[in-house]
């Protein structure tokens, strides 16, 4: 009898670690959707031809870890994409400069017993240095450092976020900073679609990093970075393309 407690008392823990751990993308019946569209993943965006292609779902091999390098600790989901995963945010191998645009698609955990900036938090950082920021803010009136937001610096001019969940997608146009003699003269500029809407026009980056960016001379190349914040959110299909 107490034999077959103990396995009954066993699959029922591993019944509710596997809940547990599928709970951050299982259901959302409890979120107030606003329009039909929020409940729908963004198409796949198939890169470019010449385009770079960071994340094809299947390894990560463009990446490193921030901190001393080595291996990308995130780890690979079904549906082609990577989960935040705890080892700290990576990096791209390669360094970035000039005009491009960077495509990426995420998707943000729901987690209703967390609040504000503890909610499906991570970022993308142009360069290692300016934050967009990654985050559930679905049906919030958008600050800076909301779901969209250049981190500290611009509010969204709309809030375009999907439900949490579900697929989204950023297409970031990037300027990096105008230097001579290894002095910067203009400040890098920023144009942001989020899930195809134009959140961003032009933006003027008024500082070189923006809060846990790498920093560094802005004058020089930087990686793309992705931010380990410590929750699960995930990304696919990512890639950049070099503009003139």
């Amino acid at each position: 009898m107490i034999r077959k407690l103990s396995l009954t008392v066993m699959l029922a823990g591993l019944f509710l670690a596997t809940v547990a751990a599928q709970e951050p993308y299982g259901s959302i019946e409890t979120v107030k959707i606003l329009k039909k569209t929020d409940m729908m993943d963004v198409h796949v965006t198939p890169a470019p031809k010449g385009a770079i292609v960071l994340f094809d779902g299947k390894t990560l091999d463009a990446w490193t870890n921030r901190n001393g390098g080595g291996k990308a600790k995130w780890k690979l989901v079904d549906g082609g994409a990577v989960q935040v995963s705890g080892g700290g945010d990576m990096i791209t191998k390669e360094l970035f400069d000039g005009h491009f645009r960077l495509h990426v698609e995420f998707r943000v955990p729901y987690m209703p017993n967390a609040n504000g900036q503890g909610r499906g938090n991570s970022g993308i950082y142009v360069q290692g240095r300016y934050e967009v920021q990654v985050l559930d803010s679905y049906g919030l009136k958008s600050k800076n450092n909301d779901c969209g937001g250049i981190y500290e610096i611009a509010t969204p001019l709309v809030n375009a976020c999907k439900a949490p969940t579900i697929w989204q997608s950023y297409d970031i146009e990037f300027w990096a900073p105008v230097c001579e003699n290894g002095k910067k003269r203009e400040p890098a500029r920023i144009t942001v679609d989020h899930n195809g809407v134009r959140i961003h026009e032009n933006v003027k980056l008024t500082t070189d990093n923006t809060r846990a960016g790498a920093g560094g001379d802005p004058c020089k190349p930087g990686p793309i970075l992705l931010q380990d914040h410590g929750n699960p959110v995930q990304y696919r299909n990512i890639w950049l393309e070099k503009l003139d």
